[in-house]
């Protein structure tokens, strides 16, 4: 099976909407009555959150390749003066 990235940030923008849904539906179904106040906080909170949960993910992604890089390139490399003195 392949595997696939992880991605944090649309979860966490996921839940915010998820949210903002159930909201509406307690409003639709009369068992809440959502307040104008209700909305832009979530919507703008939930895309900023998920804006720095996938910031903070992008930049350990990236330490930990360049960590995983430079653990396979610590060999010395291979040296080309044998093939050039051949020649």
């Amino acid at each position: 099976m392949l595997r696939h990235e992880i991605r944090p940030g649309r979860a966490v923008a996921g839940l915010a909407m998820l949210a903002l849904a159930g909201g509406y539906a307690a409003d639709a179904a009369g068992a809440w009555s959502v307040p104008w106040t209700f909305t832009a906080p979530v919507f703008l909170g939930g895309l900023g959150l998920s804006a720095a949960v996938t910031w903070l993910s992008y930049l350990l992604r990236r330490r930990r390749d360049a960590r995983k890089a430079s653990a396979e390139n610590s060999a010395a490399p291979a040296s080309s003066s044998g093939s050039q003195a051949m020649r």
